[in-house]
């Protein structure tokens, strides 16, 4: 079944398929810190906990997930690295 979910330009792209709670955030934050503020960072995770995780790290880091698909038992994150004021 073809995804028809619209795609968003990205500045970076994390392959976090098969990874457990906690490395789907730990390893997306690694790459955030190297990002400049408005970039955009694309993840793709199968973990189902990592909806949790990546809101709550969201919220405590002030990144913004700008949108969150799911399709074919993966979770892809289009998240904003914050930006500065």
């Amino acid at each position: 079944m073809p995804d028809n979910s619209p795609k968003i330009n990205h500045d970076e792209y994390l392959d976090a398929k098969g990874l457990n709670c906690p490395l789907p955030v730990l390893k997306s934050k690694l790459a955030l810190n190297r990002m400049n503020s408005g970039q955009i960072l694309c993840v793709e995770a199968t973990d189902p906990h990592s909806i949790i995780d990546f809101k709550a790290y969201c919220a405590r880091s002030g990144h913004e997930i700008i949108n969150l698909i799911e399709a074919d038992k993966v979770i892809t994150f289009y998240i904003r690295h914050k930006l500065n004021k």
